[in-house]
């Protein structure tokens, strides 16, 4: 039987299945998964209660309903920020941390399933796991500049990090939308496929993950997101 563990709020369940796949959803379906200090802390939870679970091999993270994350929840983060605390500077810290940086150097295999809306901060989760497969329906888009703000500096080097300059700069200065199959061609997400196989696909590639060996696959993680940004030299030592 799946062993599932569901964080204090509610913000974010996991579900381990036979397979040894914990299935992470980001639950705040009526706020399309914005990212709030409350999410993010149990998010933390989660990867904590994932990352060194010898029953879990992949890691997959989804949302709940029909958005994969809206990005950052505008009121909880910012303008209720207007005097920062020290309690809202550590949920701004906590918050970006999961985002990409501990998702990016994460111990085990994961893999982004998008299944559906995708906008501002959702870029960086969605480009700090190792792989990322998206609905065909799925939409993605940089709505910042319609609000009068740019995308957080982060997001820009995420979304940077696999599009094109040209690509990149027309999305986040046009604001349009794009889909899962636009995303594959660009190169944000690794594949689409049609919403209802979405599951199917994903767990068809977890399978493949967890059966290879665990410590050459870490080393594989970390060495692809590493030799990017060495000298030729360096990568050659």
């Amino acid at each position: 039987m799946p062993d599932t563990f569901v964080a204090d709020n509610k913000c974010v369940t996991v579900e381990i299945d036979a397979d040894q796949i914990a299935w992470i959803t980001l639950n705040r379906p009526e706020k399309r998964n914005a990212i709030s200090p409350s999410l993010s802390n149990d998010m933390q939870q989660a990867l904590d209660r994932v990352e060194h679970d010898e029953a879990v091999k992949v890691v997959v993270l989804t949302g709940a309903g029909d958005a994969y994350s809206a990005g950052m929840d505008l009121r909880e983060f910012f303008r209720a920020s207007d005097n920062l605390t020290p309690e809202k500077r550590a949920a701004f810290g906590r918050s970006s941390s999961w985002q990409w940086r501990r998702l990016r150097y994460f111990l085990k295999p994961t893999i982004c399933m998008v299944n559906g809306w995708c906008f501002g901060a959702g870029f960086n989760s969605m480009i700090a796991c190792d792989l990322a497969v998206a609905a065909d329906e799925a939409q993605f888009g940089l709505s910042e500049i319609n609000w009068g703000m740019i995308p957080a500096g982060n997001v820009l080097k995420n979304v940077c990090s696999v599009m094109n300059q040209r690509d990149a700069m027309y999305y986040t200065i046009t604001a349009e939308t794009f889909d899962g199959k636009k995303a594959a061609q660009m190169g944000v997400v690794n594949e689409s496929v049609p919403r209802a196989k979405l599951k199917d696909r994903v767990r068809e590639i977890a399978k493949v993950l967890a059966d290879k060996n665990v410590n050459t696959m870490r080393a594989c993680k970390f060495a692809v997101k590493r030799v990017p940004e060495m000298s030729w030299d360096d990568a050659d030592d």
